[in-house]
């Protein structure tokens, strides 16, 4: 947490942020001076502050994943690339498919896209959609474009095509609300707005943030807009890892298990309006993970 300090020298208060970071067992304070006065835009300056200290702090992290990464990745046979690539799409599709609701194990998502076996007594909607996920997956792996409304529509309607037609690749046209949450998405008559908002904000920036960054904002602010009647969650999840494929960093899988820190650091970025809330939680997420290509 970024608090405010003051330091009083003679007749004069000056006004400081400060914020700890804990690196192993040492805990390291970090501050910056932001005046005589405590300025109207205090937030904002706290939200750019803690923003430039996890920059500091995982971007050379990032770039050691990446590095390392790609040296494993083309040394291995071709093979054991299309098995690497196999095994995550089953997990990526029960993980993603799971927090929406759906019924399959991890087993039967598996045999399911696999093997081709059918599991008995689930829905025949989460074993479409399931199917679906993963044909989306490898679509969005061979994509050539970048990202367009044009591409995630598309992307939406062969998601949904086989089990909800009536909103398949079709933006929404009534308000909608989160189950749990207490955030509000847009209004109908706002969301093409943000939608065409949105993607002159990806085209402006995409070659300038981060690209982990990138992905974490993509999720995020699209995930917002809620653009349409379902799905918006599991087309989020796609576009970030398509910047992290596109950008040759490794895809990052949420798992069902870890939903409930993901749920909150999206609301809480939401409702509090401050995007390095999220963007802090998937860089703690993502580091985590791929913690293996930094020792």
């Amino acid at each position: 947490m970024v608090m405010i300090k003051k330091k009083v020298v003679g007749n004069q208060t000056y006004y400081y942020i400060e914020h700890s970071i804990r690196e192993g067992s040492r805990i390291e304070k970090r501050e910056k001076y932001i005046g005589k006065h405590v300025p109207k835009n205090i937030e904002e300056i706290k939200a750019e502050f803690l923003s430039e200290i996890y920059k500091e702090k995982w971007h050379p992290v990032f770039e050691k994943i990446k590095r390392n990464f790609s040296e494993e990745t083309e040394a291995m046979p071709e093979t054991a690339k299309e098995k690497e690539t196999e095994i995550f799409s089953v997990r990526f599709t029960y993980d993603t498919q799971r927090i929406e609701g759906s019924k399959l194990t991890l087993r039967e998502t598996a045999d399911l896209l696999e093997k081709g076996v059918t599991p008995k007594e689930k829905p025949v909607e989460d074993v479409k959609e399931a199917e679906a996920h993963k044909s989306v997956f490898y679509m969005m792996l061979g994509h050539k474009k970048d990202l367009s409304l044009q591409t995630v529509l598309h992307w939406h309607h062969r998601i949904f095509e086989g089990t909800k037609k009536d909103i398949a690749g079709k933006i929404r046209q009534h308000q909608v609300a989160i189950s749990g949450s207490i955030f509000l998405p847009p209004s109908p008559v706002e969301v093409y707005p943000l939608l065409r908002e949105f993607f002159k904000w990806y085209d402006k920036n995409k070659n300038t943030i981060q690209p982990i960054e990138m992905a974490a904002l993509v999720h995020l602010k699209f995930v917002a807009i809620h653009p349409f009647a379902d799905g918006n969650g599991r087309l989020s999840r796609l576009m970030m890892n398509f910047i992290l494929h596109r950008r040759g960093y490794p895809m990052l899988n949420i798992p069902y298990e870890n939903r409930a820190g993901y749920y909150n650091a999206l609301e809480r970025s939401h409702i509090k309006m401050q995007d390095n809330i999220f963007v802090q939680w998937l860089f703690r997420r993502y580091a985590k993970e791929y913690r293996r290509y930094v020792k």
